[in-house]
C-alpha cells in the first residue's frame, strides 16, 4: 500500500494528514510560532541584554507595535528559550533558576499590582493585603534567590490607565527593581506605551525603543506566507507566496501578522470542508470581507444570507 507524502508541509504534520477533517480543522487553531526576520532581530537584542555584565544602571528595552502584531508571542517564545532550571547541590538541596520572568502589567498603574503580578510567576504564597514595602521585599528576595536576569512586562500600556502621578510611581518602582537587581527590564505594549517614557527623562534614557512594523509586499512577506503554508494541513500546495495571491493576502490583512493568520485559518477551513484541499484565489476573494481587527473597533462578521 503506497503512502502519500506531503512535501509542501512540515514533516511533523504527516501523521495529522491521515486524520479526519474535524481534527485537521481543530489543528488550525493550535498556537503556531513562525520565526521571521523581525523576530530574529528582536530575539538577538534580548539575548544581548540578557548576557550583558551586571552594573548599577542596566539598559532596558521597550517593544511596541499595533495590536495583533505578534508582540506577546515573540516574548513568550523568548521565555521558552530560557525555561526554568532546577540545580541540586551536594546536600541534595535544590534551587530553581528563573533567568527570565515574564508577567503582565497590572490592569492600571498600581505599585502593589506590579509586585503581585511578579510574585504570581513564582508560584509562591504571598498576602495581597501586605504593605507595598513587604511585597517589594518578597519580590527582591525571590528574584535574587532564583537568579533572575531579566524581567519582561507585557501589556505595559495598561499603565496609561492611571494618573500621571501613579504612572511615575510604578515606573520608579520598575527602575528601582532594575537598579537593585542589576537586570534589564523589557516592556512590551502598543505604540501608546511610548508615552510613559516621555513623562520622565530618566526613564526615557534607560529604554531603547524598537517598533515592530507592518508587513509589506517584499521577499520577507513572501517567505512568511511560505512558512505559514507549511503549517496548514492541506493535501495540495497553495503557493500563497505567488504574485496572484500574496498582494491580496497582504491587502486583506493590512500587513498585520495575526490578521493574516486568522485569514489563513478561515481559508484553510473552507478548503478542507469543501474537499478543495488548497487555498485558491477564489477562496481568498471569498474572505475579502474579513476586515482587519483594530484597536479602536472589533472585527465585524458578515453573515451570508444566500
Amino acid at each position: 500500500m503506497s503512502v502519500t507524502t506531503y512535501a509542501h508541509l512540515n514533516p511533523d504534520l504527516a501523521g495529522l494528514m491521515n486524520t479526519s477533517k474535524e481534527q485537521r480543522i481543530s489543528f488550525l487553531h493550535e498556537p503556531v510560532w513562525i520565526n521571521h526576520h523581525v523576530s530574529s532581530e528582536i530575539t538577538q537584542l534580548l539575548n544581548q541584554l540578557l548576557t550583558r555584565p551586571k552594573k548599577a544602571r542596566m539598559q532596558s528595552l521597550l517593544i511596541i507595535a499595533e495590536a495583533n502584531m505578534g508582540k506577546t508571542s515573540l516574548v513568550g517564545q523568548f521565555s521558552k528559550m530560557h525555561e526554568d532550571k532546577v540545580i541540586e547541590d551536594e546536600s541534595n538541596s535544590s534551587t530553581v533558576i528563573k533567568s527570565v520572568i515574564k508577567t503582565d502589567a497590572p490592569a492600571s498603574a498600581d505599585e502593589k499590582g506590579l509586585y503581585i503580578a511578579i510574585l504570581e510567576q513564582f508560584w509562591t504564597t504571598f498576602r495581597p493585603t501586605d504593605t507595598n514595602a513587604k511585597l517589594r521585599h518578597q519580590v527582591l528576595f525571590l528574584m535574587r534567590e532564583c537568579n533572575v536576569q531579566m524581567l519582561i512586562i507585557d501589556e505595559v500600556h495598561n499603565l496609561l490607565g492611571g494618573t500621571a502621578a501613579k504612572q511615575r510611581t510604578v515606573m520608579n518602582s520598575i527602575k528601582s527593581l532594575s537598579n537593585e537587581l542589576m537586570i534589564p527590564i523589557v516592556g512590551v505594549g502598543t505604540s501608546d506605551a511610548a508615552i510613559i517614557l516621555t513623562n520622565d527623562p530618566q526613564h526615557a534614557s534607560r529604554f531603547d525603543v524598537v517598533t515592530i512594523p507592518r508587513w509589506s509586499l517584499d521577499k520577507n512577506f513572501r517567505g512568511l506566507l511560505a512558512a505559514f503554508e507549511r503549517k496548514l494541513p492541506l493535501k495540495r500546495p497553495s503557493l500563497l507566496h505567488k504574485s496572484d495571491k500574496a498582494p491580496l493576502l497582504l491587502s486583506i490583512s493590512a500587513g498585520n501578522i495575526d490578521n493574516l493568520h486568522r485569514l489563513l485559518i478561515e481559508c484553510a477551513t473552507h478548503a478542507i470542508n469543501e474537499d478543495i484541499e488548497e487555498i485558491t484565489l477564489d477562496i481568498i476573494q471569498k474572505y475579502t470581507w474579513l476586515k482587519p481587527t483594530s484597536s479602536k473597533r472589533p472585527r465585524e462578521i458578515v453573515l451570508d444570507n444566500v
